[in-house]
């Protein structure tokens, strides 16, 4: 057997038979892979608190080469998301960034790179703070997987879309500019990429994640603009109590105002 000791990030836990579990870790130098954690459930001293999605941890495990799994002994946390204030908002954030890595990164496939993302979205991730760590690991975790288009210039004509709007259909492969609209924007399957948008995108690729902290990301903006896209991919309308805060989308879905406060609804 192979000993090793590793930083890594705990994305995801199976349980098998009794007290054993299946982990799913993110590892600095071998990428991600999957070992079996004996008795984790009953051994505080080896795994007491160390198996939550996206611990920070030192593990130490041992492979043989024609096994698939390896064999967890033991985890030292190095941070641990429960050391903060955690309710639903931020819960469903770092699940968000362990179900996309979770999905998207091969086996044994080293990305420091992306180690050292994850790593610092985590550090800006708290209570009443998520949607700007999400909306900066998004973007970085597309462009790095090799998904990005180019947010700078029309895919058909290559004009320079800077300070004007870009467009888009969710199934081409780039930004179209105003005279190709009509080739990137198909009613409830395509967008629009605001100015501003495609500047902050620029600001993301060229600043760490720190240097956003103290701007102001307005949580239900953030929020419904997900949802606009979401029902916008199965053309589907938005019935919202807030039509403003989906000002620029309502080219690409059909928004319905409704009365009432939003805890009403």
């Amino acid at each position: 057997m192979i000993a090793h000791q590793v930083e890594a990030v705990v994305l995801r836990t199976w349980p098998i038979h009794e007290a054993d579990q299946i982990v799913s870790l993110f590892t600095r130098d071998f990428g991600k892979i999957k070992g079996v954690a004996k008795s984790a459930a009953r051994s505080r001293r080896r795994f007491g608190g160390a198996l939550e999605p996206m611990t920070h941890v030192r593990a130490h495990y041992a492979e043989k080469p024609s096994q698939e799994l390896v064999r967890l002994d033991s985890f030292e946390i190095l941070h641990s998301p429960l050391a903060e204030p955690v309710d639903y908002a931020r819960a469903t954030a770092l699940a968000f960034f362990a179900e996309v890595l979770e999905q998207t990164l091969p086996d044994h496939d080293p990305h420091d790179v992306v180690f050292r993302l994850l790593l610092s979205v985590l550090e800006q991730t708290r209570v009443d703070h998520i949607w700007m760590p999400i909306t900066y690991f998004a973007l970085w975790t597309t462009r790095l997987m090799g998904w990005l288009p180019d947010l700078s210039r029309c895919l058909f004509c290559g004009t320079s879309l800077a300070g004007q709007p870009a467009y888009f259909h969710f199934f081409s492969d780039g930004l179209v500019c105003v005279e190709h609209k009509q080739m990137g924007d198909n009613s409830a399957h395509g967008a629009t990429l605001t100015p501003d948008s495609q500047v902050l995108a620029v600001r993301i690729f060229r600043s760490p994640a720190s240097a956003f902290a103290a701007e102001s990301w307005p949580r239900s903006r953030a929020a419904d603009l997900m949802i606009a896209a979401t029902a916008a991919s199965h053309a589907l309308p938005v019935y919202t109590a807030n039509p403003d805060d989906f000002a620029g989308a309502e080219g690409f879905v059909e928004l319905v105002p409704v009365a009432g406060r939003p805890s009403d609804l």
